[in-house]
């Protein structure tokens, strides 16, 4: 039994309208995952046997932001020893990393991981830390997995 033409045109439109339909699933699966993996820093972790040192103070005005940015940076493998809030007089729109004791390669091991933080050196003795955070208000944990 031969087909119409028309029939036969249908059938080729409609193959070609699922090959879209999953070329275009493809592609949005595609940029959740690389969109994903943008957001996740796994790069940026500390080596094994390392024990960096960090302060994370808040220096914005946003709530709980160095509690955050602490459970962000343990799970990366810094040792965050103290938290807090910076003085208001070190309010700051973006993320500061000062190295306290000379590792620059740390200092930007943490950059990295918060982002892509500045980085300055101000050594300070008194303080028992290799680095300080002063986390902006622009700075955003990555997004944590929903589990219902």
């Amino acid at each position: 039994m031969e087909r119409s033409p028309l029939s036969a045109r249908v059938v080729r439109l409609g193959a070609l309208f699922a090959v879209l339909v999953l070329a275009v699933a493809a592609y949005v699966a595609y940029g959740r995952r690389h969109a994903l993996s943008t957001l996740v820093r796994d790069d940026a972790r500390v080596p094994a046997g390392v024990r960096i040192r960090v302060e994370v103070l808040n220096a914005s005005t946003v709530r709980g932001l160095a509690r955050r940015a602490t459970m962000y940076l343990r799970d990366r493998g810094f040792d965050v020893v103290e938290n807090g809030s910076a003085p208001a007089a070190d309010r700051r729109d973006s993320t500061l990393v000062l190295d306290r004791s000379h590792h620059a390669d740390w200092a930007a091991l943490a950059a990295r991981a918060m982002g892509g933080a500045r980085i300055e050196t101000r050594p300070d003795t008194l303080r028992d830390v290799d680095l300080t955070v002063l986390v902006g208000a622009t700075w955003r944990p990555p997004a944590e997995p929903f589990y219902p």
